[in-house]
């Protein structure tokens, strides 16, 4: 077994223990070491009786705007919507991750549908600016005290805020735990808070602060932006995931590296090597998500957003699926 499988094989497990209290990840296979066991001849039963648990351990989602593809916000019929699409889809796809608390009313929204529907969520905090990151702080601990926390898989403090230099690191995790410390004073110190960043962002040194006050660590990857021909695109995806695991690794052993963001546009324009089309869109989801949503927590990007460009949509203004997501 490798080095990276090892260190993933030991993220399975933590996270595992954490998703369920007392079970003992000893019995357990885990992706990782699948290759390396399958020959011995107690492993087939072994691993049905297994697979509920490992299948239940890693949450699977689309990141969702809060604003329509038209402009206008999503009410809460249209984030219903989309959440009975995701439910549709090939997979069945119950877990979303949303980018703001407050802005277009996003949590007062999606929280009641994602309730109805059985929809769990990722929750986004935007960490710019303090008045504006105090408003997304007051949205979600208005929804926690209605709501519980049943339905809350984690919280992102910021969203690339390191790859776009809108603050620094000692900042940022000043924010995170800002976040945290609300929800723990509120009865709510089982939430996990995190940050979402480009993998260019997390390898910089000087960062390392903010891997620090992280629960876990949200890892966005795009081989197309790296401009990589299809053909190349999932060795350059976990390349650069690879890159990430190590750097948070060596800072904080054991926090679990979660993709967040990654995605092959439909439409748009070439970037080098890179070309969007629904083909290798497709290709790009057949070859990166049907493996990533075996080996950990995973929200591509994204549902639906035909009227951008490039467009990573993987369904169309109608709502119909624009390629085959079978895995």
């Amino acid at each position: 077994m490798s080095r990276h499988d090892l260190s993933l094989e030991s993220q399975q497990k933590q996270e595992t223990e954490k998703s369920f209290p007392g079970l003992n990840t000893s019995t357990l296979l885990f992706p990782s070491s699948r290759r390396t066991t399958m020959h011995c001849s107690f492993v087939i039963p072994l691993f049905l009786l297994t697979l509920s648990h490992l299948t239940t351990a890693y949450w699977k989602g689309f990141n969702l705007a809060a604003n329509l593809p038209s402009g206008p916000c999503k009410t809460s019929s249209d984030w219903s919507h989309d959440f009975s699409t995701l439910q549709s889809l090939p997979g069945y796809f119950s877990s979303a991750r949303l980018y703001a608390a407050s802005d277009c009313n996003t949590l007062a929204n999606a929280v009641p549908a994602a309730l109805a529907s059985g929809t769990t969520l990722l929750v986004g905090v935007w960490a710019e600016d303090d008045v504006h990151h105090d408003a997304e702080k007051a949205a979600l601990a208005d929804v926690v005290k209605r709501y519980g926390t049943d339905w809350i898989i984690a919280v992102s403090v910021g969203s690339e805020d390191l790859y776009r230099g809108d603050t620094n690191a000692t900042a940022l995790a000043g924010k995170i735990n800002g976040v945290r410390e609300m929800l723990c004073g509120m009865g709510a110190c089982g939430v996990q808070v995190g940050h979402v960043d480009t993998w260019t962002a997390w390898v910089v040194e000087g960062n390392e602060e903010v891997i620090r006050a992280c629960d876990w660590v949200g890892h966005d990857g795009y081989p197309y932006f790296e401009g990589t021909s299809i053909e190349q695109a999932s060795n350059v995806y976990h390349a650069a995931l690879t890159k990430t695991r190590d750097v948070v690794n060596r800072v904080k052993p054991g926090t679990w590296v979660w993709v967040t963001e990654t995605g092959w546009p439909t439409s748009g324009v070439s970037v080098d090597l890179a070309t969007p089309s629904v083909p290798n869109a497709e290709a790009f989801w057949k070859s990166v998500a049907c493996e990533a949503f075996q080996e950990g927590h995973t929200f591509w990007y994204t549902l639906q957003d035909y009227k951008s460009s490039p467009s990573f949509g993987v369904v169309d203004e109608g709502f119909r699926g624009l390629y085959n997501l079978s895995c």
